[in-house]
């Protein structure tokens, strides 16, 4: 059977990585979660407080990521080092997209993410997968979806690691993000001309997934 890159973008807050962590699963395929990528950069220039502005080749080059299954779950890795809680945090929250718009930052993680397909059988989500990233994927799914929703998911993912926000400041958090991600001069959040627009606000992640297998399954026996 033959391998597909599968790319899903979308808003923050859609479901959008679990999904594809879902179908990658399904289709034994690797998950590739950039959103992750550029909040483990963000969470490195906060910890070695690093300014906010474009950052030098040398710099970008001692920043290692890799995923690594643990329980079961891809996981991202820092020099080594599990970061997935820390990525999650107020802080990081309140200043990846910030660090996300670098022109230098973007170029980085975006090499990293297309070596990552030159195999195929790949599920990768995030802001421009399909139209920077993958432009060729042979399945382009763009997901949005209510605020109302979106903050609800935030904050019931915020609470399982035991990280506090007051729903009011994930939807201040939210709105603010989609701002910066629309508007950003490198590679803005926009839905690829040829992609499948997902709306979430009404389905459970089960359905979700499905929809996104039958829309694969297609592809690949296309």
């Amino acid at each position: 059977m033959k391998k597909i890159i599968i790319a899903i973008d979308g808003y923050a807050g859609c479901g959008k990585s679990t999904t594809a962590k879902l179908v990658a699963k399904a289709l034994d395929y690797v998950f590739i979660d950039t959103g992750a990528m550029y909040r483990a950069v963000t969470y490195y220039f906060i910890t070695h407080q690093i300014p906010f502005q474009e950052p030098s080749d040398e710099l970008l080059n001692q920043i290692q990521l890799r995923f690594f299954k643990v329980d079961d779950q891809p996981q991202i890795f820092l020099n080594e080092q599990p970061v997935y809680q820390w990525i999650r945090t107020k802080i990081v929250n309140e200043n990846v997209s910030q660090v996300s718009a670098l022109k230098n930052v973007r170029k980085f993680l975006v090499k990293q993410q297309q070596e990552m397909g030159l195999e195929k059988g790949i599920v990768m989500d995030g802001r421009d997968i399909g139209t920077v990233v993958f432009p060729n994927a042979e399945l382009k799914i763009f997901m949005q979806a209510s605020m109302e929703a979106r903050v609800k998911r935030r904050f019931e993912e915020l609470q399982t690691m035991n990280i506090l926000m007051t729903e009011e400041e994930i939807r201040l958090n939210l709105i603010d993000r989609d701002y910066q991600d629309m508007n950003r001069q490198e590679s803005p959040l926009k839905k690829a001309d040829d992609a499948i627009v997902l709306d979430t606000s009404n389905l459970t992640i089960e359905n979700q997934v499905n929809k996104v297998l039958e829309l694969a399954y297609e592809k690949i026996r296309s």
